[in-house]
């Protein structure tokens, strides 16, 4: 009985490893897991018109439960970048004015 439930054991912790190998290189050969964005054209820097700001922050600040001062970052990042990221977070790397421009104390500016 010993030596069946050792065996059993064995073949999970193996099956449990190649499991992890396998989600590790899906994740490496796909940027970390994430979306991919290599439309420059569509969300890269200078993408959009000032008049698109509003409903590209509306977008981004849709599912934050800080609408009003997401709202009102993203605005002021749009307007001096001409850019917002893709999604609802994140991707800020799609717009690197958005991504770089920090707070006073360090942190980012740009939800």
């Amino acid at each position: 009985m010993a030596v069946v439930t050792a065996k059993l054991l064995s073949a999970f912790i193996i099956a449990l490893i190649a499991i992890s190998m396998l989600q590790t290189m899906v994740v490496a050969s796909h940027g970390h897991g994430g979306h991919h964005y290599n439309d420059k054209k569509k969300f890269g820097p200078g993408s959009l018109q000032s008049s698109q700001c509003p409903s590209q922050c509306t977008r981004r600040c849709s599912r934050t439960q800080y609408h009003k001062p997401c709202m009102f970052f993203c605005q002021k990042c749009c307007m001096k970048c001409l850019c917002v990221p893709p999604g609802y977070y994140g991707n800020k790397a799609v717009c690197p004015c958005y991504n770089n421009w920090k707070t006073k104390r360090g942190g980012p500016k740009c939800p």
